[in-house]
């Protein structure tokens, strides 16, 4: 969703996925160029409260590949849940039985208009991946403790993937395994 104070503004770059606005910074005389993405999600997939499914995915970005949590960008007039579905099966081969809604955040707001809505995918049934053309990703079922010390030696360098992990162990796992 673009805010309303950025449709004045011309679009100087057209992408197949985003857009780039350039206009002046309100209060300065500063320019200032926003991407205009259309959302996107990020996917916690369970295989039991022990094991997530995380996957390695080639990033040319980055220059090699990422360990990741599956995620995708929004399909024009997708629901996010809808997409959080079709991109599990896609990039894990896995299908849930119950997606369920966790957070949503901006993921760069100085520059991006990109609000990732996270979703915690349990029930989870092996269905074979259906990867987009040039995708290299290969599914990982990993230990929650392996994956916590992951993040914790530097392994998981993807901030979508630190956050929803981080969220989930804070405000969820902690919940359901203190008792």
């Amino acid at each position: 969703m673009m805010p309303d104070a950025l449709r004045s503004w011309p679009v100087v770059f057209h992408g197949s996925r985003f857009d780039v606005r350039s206009g002046m910074h309100p209060g300065s005389n500063r320019p200032k160029d926003i991407v205009v993405h259309p959302g996107a999600v990020v996917i916690l997939p369970l295989l039991d409260e022990q094991t997530v499914v995380l996957i390695r995915n080639q990033r040319i970005a980055a220059g090699g590949e990422l360990w990741e949590l599956p995620a995708g960008t929004l399909e024009p007039g997708e629901a996010p849940q809808v997409c959080a579905g079709r991109e599990l099966i896609e990039e894990t081969g896995y299908q849930a039985a119950a997606i369920e809604p966790l957070a949503k955040f901006y993921s760069s707001p100085g520059i991006c208009t990109e609000l990732m809505w996270i979703y915690l995918a349990r029930g989870l049934q092996h269905v074979g991946q259906d990867l987009d053309e040039g995708e290299r990703i290969t599914p990982h079922p990993t230990p929650w403790k392996t994956t916590m010390q992951m993040m914790r030696t530097g392994q998981i360098q993807d901030g979508k993937t630190i956050a929803t992990l981080l969220y989930y162990h804070a405000f969820h796992q902690r919940l359901t395994t203190n008792h």
